[in-house]
């Protein structure tokens, strides 16, 4: 394994962003070969970084960087998050390389023909937004978290706002403002607790409730939380997500909906759970309650859909909802369940994201009712879709059926063991509702790829194939995991094992 590994997971995609906007003012759409690379090397130091936990454990690198202060530069990989880094990492290799042809189509729509600049300005801020995606993942240091957390934001928010549909920038706008309050209000957090411990790491989190006492650790933790739940857009706080994720450039929607949104549920295991694991469980079937209004409430809303992007939006929603109802068993196979859930949903729904851009660049058209009988002339994206709806409804034998599985075991195990009859009767109408889900991709795969096909549709081609192929590739793991899930329940485990009660 190379030298600082994990720093290098954070740099490479920051140093080649100047680069790569340097080689894009010349070559245009090929520069989308350099994130591809970059990626590819990222995801190769992940799986040996991955095989180094698996048979040493948790792997640190500290680095100086505000001694005053007494901050240091911390990155981690342990079992909760490798599987984390790695779908990032792999997600945005895939979409890099499906970028080339869709962003050649869209910003034609935008310019009139190929314009070589705005190729360099996009892959420029697809390295950033990456390297922020990475750095929140890896960091230890909640200041340093919050600085990688806000990256994430900019270059997200400047994609959309240049490369998007509609009226991107008053949309860009709104997406910036939501997040961006949610994000200050986590800062609000973050420096309450320094006030009161002396300390930015994650870890003196722990120390609030012994210090100051359970009324401020509580509007700590809460403070945190919203910040987290805006980004996971939780019923109530998700007024952002349908119209960000639906005009964004539909690459980034790939990204946006399957990476970025999960990593507010990654952060309330690895800051608030690890770290204030009682007080969170206080509140644990008060969030359960939550995530099932906000699992029903995205699949009901997505079936109200006719623009396909939007549909997909809602379904995030609802699928952030089975994230967070996992998180709020406070159980080792509930939160093992959420975070197997990031990769199974990530895994699904940029597949599912790509085949609606798919649609976009060959049939013209984003209007579901306008579709039909497409499987005839375009097989490979039917088959991509179903595999992506199998995933995120929990079919075996993909990864999502196994992440489900685990998910509800433990949301059913927390609320025997403490006989709790309040949260059964959730967990038992959380198990009833996936039936909810079921039902919205299986009725949009109909409306889709079989019927009648429309007079207008007769001359649609299948897509190219360096859009279909990453898309196969996201296929095959989801299956791969799917049939030998110990590859993800392993690392999960034997961490939270470990940890939690």
């Amino acid at each position: 394994m190379s030298a600082a590994p994990l720093l290098q997971l954070v740099v490479v995609p920051i140093v080649l962003a100047p680069i790569t906007y340097a080689i894009g003012r010349g070559v245009g759409k090929h520069a989308g070969w350099v994130p591809f690379a970059a990626s590819l090397y990222m995801l190769v130091l992940i799986g040996l970084v991955g095989l180094h936990v698996h048979e040493y454990g948790n792997l640190v690198e500290s680095y100086t960087w505000a001694p005053l202060a007494g901050m240091t530069f911390t990155l981690l990989v342990d079992g909760l998050n490798v599987w984390v880094a790695a779908t990032i990492i792999l997600l945005c290799m895939v979409t890099s390389v499906y970028s080339i042809r869709y962003m050649e189509h869209r910003i034609s729509e935008m310019y009139g023909g190929d314009y070589k600049p705005a190729h360099a300005t996009y892959y420029a801020l697809y390295l950033l937004y990456e390297a922020g995606m990475v750095g929140t993942v890896l960091s230890t240091n909640l200041i340093q978290f919050y600085l990688f957390y806000e990256l994430m934001l900019i270059p997200s928010w400047a994609l959309i706002n240049n490369y998007g549909y509609g009226e991107r920038e008053r949309i860009g706008i709104m997406y910036f403002l939501w997040t961006h309050v949610g994000a200050v209000l986590l800062l609000a957090g973050i420096l309450t607790a320094y006030t009161i411990t002396g300390s930015f790491e994650m870890t003196s989190l722990s120390l609030v409730e012994s210090t100051a006492g359970r009324y401020v650790a509580t509007l700590v933790m809460f403070a945190i939380l919203i910040g987290f739940f805006v980004k996971m857009a939780v019923f109530i706080l998700h007024i952002w997500l349908p119209y960000a994720h639906a005009e964004a450039p539909t690459p980034i929607s790939a990204l946006l909906s399957p990476a970025m949104i999960g990593i507010g549920g990654y952060a309330i295991a690895r800051i608030v759970i690890e770290n204030m694991y009682d007080l969170f469980a206080t509140y644990s079937l008060a969030f359960a309650v939550w995530a099932l209004i906000t699992m029903v409430y995205g699949g009901l809303m997505a079936m109200a859909q006719d623009d396909i992007k939007r549909f997909l939006a809602y379904s995030s929603i609802s699928q952030m909802g089975y994230l967070f109802l996992g998180l709020a068993s406070v159980s080792t196979l509930g939160v093992a369940g959420a975070m197997f859930q990031y990769v199974s949903h990530g895994l699904g729904k940029c597949i599912l994201f790509s085949v609606a851009g798919i649609l976009i660049c060959q049939v013209g058209t984003r209007s579901i009712r306008r579709m039909g009988g497409l499987a005839a002339r375009m097989p490979a994206t039917a088959v991509l879709c179903l595999i992506g709806f199998l995933t995120i409804s929990g079919v075996p034998p993909t990864s999502g059926f196994m992440s489900k599985w685990l998910l509800f075991l433990g949301v059913f195990s927390n609320a025997l063991s403490d006989s709790s009859p309040s949260m059964l009767v959730v967990a038992i109408i959380a198990i009833i509702m996936t039936v909810i889900t079921v039902g919205y991709c299986f009725w949009t795969m109909k409306r889709v790829f079989f019927g009648p096909l429309p007079e207008e549709l007769k001359d649609v081609r299948e897509a190219p194939a360096i859009m279909l192929a990453p898309l196969f590739l996201l296929a095959v793991v989801s299956l791969l995991i799917g049939i030998y899930p110990r590859a993800v329940t392993d690392f999960l485990i034997g961490f939270l094992s470990s940890l939690l009660p």
